[in-house]
């Protein structure tokens, strides 16, 4: 009578076995797949990026339909600044950059929202040349760019669609700051804006000067011949940002920092690295032959610069 009773508890140990094994195998792979999605999403948060080039802005250094790669942690990464699929900002924290955007820089950017917006409806990437940096003057003269007075040299990629220069004197009511008399072809001289510097603010130059100081989370008002910041008069301000002078490669089709102004460094994302994939955005996907015909192999791995 003892040996069925045996028979059958040893059975039941093999079973518990087995199904132990299958659950640690689970648990096991389980572990392993979490694993990699916080991985994953550390990388994409902190160190690198994928994007997909949209418009025709940074033509000919960057085509529609190409996808690259941005480092992200460059400039310092910063943790998620909204809900998933949502605009509602949540509080972040931003690691400490490597260093700051250099002139010619292809940087990654969040826009900052048309010239008369304080901020932009919804948040929106950009991606331009670095033209500025803090404290520098910007001057473009029948298109071509002057920084402190020296000659910026043309991008290999860029792009003038036409020969026809817009001249001095005529003004084009789009261009940034409200009332200059400049245009995308004749513009400034403008100094990029610096954190702690003093700007003096007059009658003359307030409608220059009340978006940005909005922008950087304070009131701006006049009344008479006094201005306000803060409910308070005031004939100065102190910047409390560091800012940069952004322009496409595509100069004749680029809206950028000559229409709606600086982007300050706690809007950058992070510096374009290279391209991992290209091909033409207009043919559909379900014309697979013709898709895959479209292939820009000479543009896969290329760096940018």
């Amino acid at each position: 009578m003892a040996q069925p009773t045996v028979a059958r508890t040893s059975a039941q140990s093999n079973t518990k076995t087995k199904t132990a094994k299958k659950k640690k195998g689970f648990r096991d792979s389980f572990e392993g797949l979490l694993f990699a999605i916080i991985a994953a999403l550390l990388l994409k948060t902190f160190v690198v990026e994928a994007y997909r080039i949209p418009t025709g802005s940074m033509e000919n250094t960057l085509l529609v339909g190409d996808f690259l790669l941005v480092n992200k942690f460059i400039y310092g990464a910063k943790s998620p600044q909204y809900i998933p699929f949502t605009d509602i900002k949540i509080p972040y924290f931003t690691l400490p950059p490597l260093r700051h955007p250099h002139t010619g820089d292809v940087v990654v950017f969040e826009w900052p929202g048309d010239r008369d917006e304080v901020k932009s409806p919804s948040p929106t990437n950009y991606i331009k040349r670095c033209i500025g940096t803090p404290g520098d003057t910007v001057q473009v003269i029948n298109r071509v760019v002057y920084v402190d007075g020296k000659l910026l040299p043309f991008p290999a990629g860029v792009k003038f669609d036409t020969y026809n220069v817009l001249p001095k004197g005529y003004p084009n009511p789009q261009i940034f700051p409200e009332g200059s008399d400049w245009n995308e072809d004749n513009y400034g001289p403008i100094v990029v804006p610096w954190k702690g510097e003093i700007v003096h603010l007059s009658q003359n130059n307030y409608m220059k000067w009340k978006i940005f100081i909005e922008r950087e989370g304070h009131s701006c008002n006049r009344s008479g011949n006094t201005i306000y910041v803060d409910s308070k008069p005031t004939a100065e301000y102190r910047v409390e940002h560091s800012y940069y002078f952004m322009m496409g490669d595509n100069r004749e089709n680029s809206l950028d920092s000559r229409f709606w102004g600086f982007v300050p460094f706690q809007n950058v994302v992070g510096e374009a690295m290279i391209v991992y994939w290209s091909w033409n955005p207009e043919i559909p996907i379900y014309d697979i032959f013709a898709k895959i015909g479209s292939v820009r192999w000479g543009r896969i791995g290329m760096l940018i610069h």
